[in-house]
């Protein structure tokens, strides 16, 4: 754990400097591809420095994300097999190197995708499943793009709002708050809304 610490100090360090937006925004694009560490942190870090400027932090997050999105769905459409179906060394590379990338994750993933489609990739936007696996997998089982485009959008501004929201409106205090909880109430709030729309197509 202690490189994942290192990387996450980091990250965080940017906000200190001068280059701590430009930052954010490529590190919110690469996190949707490969990267291990979530933005939220240094977008927390940025929206405490200037709380007026929260929603516009949240803005440039999630146009990056959306568009590291499409990025890790090329790398699944076009990488990840050879002209013999066979996995390509950046395939190889993810298994071995990205963190929750592994061949099983990959294999069950095929399975959520027909029976979700559009939830999944909500799921993994917005709560803390590793949304790489999701955004390169998207590609690899040619998904609906337009739809892939949607949930992104829904998802990743759905998250980088609420954390833009919440400092916005309670600063400092609230940090410790979403450092403990945001992932756990992220996880409930998306259990509710998937439980609540199979409910009504049930009941309808």
């Amino acid at each position: 754990m202690k490189p994942l610490r290192k990387l996450y100090d980091w990250v965080l360090h940017w906000a200190e400097t001068p280059y701590g937006v430009a930052a954010l925004f490529i590190l919110s694009f690469i996190e949707s591809s490969f990267f291990p560490i979530p933005p939220d942190a240094l977008l927390i870090a940025l929206c405490l420095g200037s709380r007026k400027l929260s929603f516009k932090f949240a803005l440039y997050c999630t146009i990056a994300s959306v568009l590291g999105a499409m990025g890790g769905y090329a790398i699944g459409h076009y990488l990840w097999y050879n002209s013999a179906g066979q996995f390509t060394w950046i395939a190889n590379f993810f298994f071995d190197h990205i963190p929750g990338f592994t061949q099983n994750a990959f294999a069950e993933i095929e399975t959520q995708y027909k029976k979700w489609d559009f939830w999944i990739i909500f799921t993994a936007g917005f709560t803390p499943i590793p949304y790489k696996l999701f955004t390169i997998t998207s590609g690899i089982f040619n998904i609906n793009i337009p739809m892939f485009i949607i949930a992104s959008v829904v998802s990743r501004g759905a998250r980088f709002f609420l954390v833009a929201f919440l400092i916005w409106k309670f600063g400092e205090k609230i940090r410790n708050f979403i450092d403990k909880y945001f992932n756990i109430l992220a996880l409930v709030f998306t259990a509710l809304l998937i439980g609540g729309f199979v409910l009504v197509k049930y009941a309808i």
